[in-house]
């Protein structure tokens, strides 16, 4: 996992932070699919599924060239940004949270889809075990879990 003392991650736990204040559930750098990984994908009370992507800056965003592919595997996709972050640059297609370390605030909701069943199944499940596996690693370190 990324050092937690990078702007991104910060942004994360913030966004995390407030997510958990309404009843989601978090991970970050999650796998939805072979070759993408998400900053934080979140699941809420009614099985709905969040994907948010963290931009510390203007070179961080305009290097990623993945965001769309992400769109695929939730029903609404976020950037979570600082209050310092040029948001014109981002791309109104997805909502907006502006965030520190500490909490975040969600500025714009996007426009919701919903993911057929079998992927909402697929990912639930992979999220689930994923959690589990992080969960394990850290009760116990030196097991090679293969994952």
């Amino acid at each position: 996992m990324a050092d937690f003392n990078s702007s991104g991650q910060k942004i994360a736990r913030g966004v995390a932070r407030h997510l958990a204040r309404l009843n989601f559930a978090s991970l970050e750098e999650f796998v939805p699919h072979r070759g993408l990984r998400v900053d934080l994908i979140s699941i809420g009370p009614k099985s709905e599924i969040w994907i948010i992507e963290c931009k510390s800056g203007r070179a961080d965003f305009m290097a990623d060239k993945k965001w769309q592919g992400y769109l695929d595997y939730c029903d609404s996709f976020f950037w979570a940004v600082d209050i310092q972050f040029p948001t014109n640059i981002l791309p109104n297609e997805g909502g907006l949270i502006v965030a520190d370390a500490f909490d975040a605030e969600i500025l714009r909701f996007p426009k919701e889809k919903s993911l057929n069943a079998a992927r909402r199944k697929k990912l639930i499940h992979k999220f689930g075990r994923d959690a589990a596996m992080r969960l394990r690693s850290l009760r116990d370190p030196d097991f090679p879990y293969g994952y």
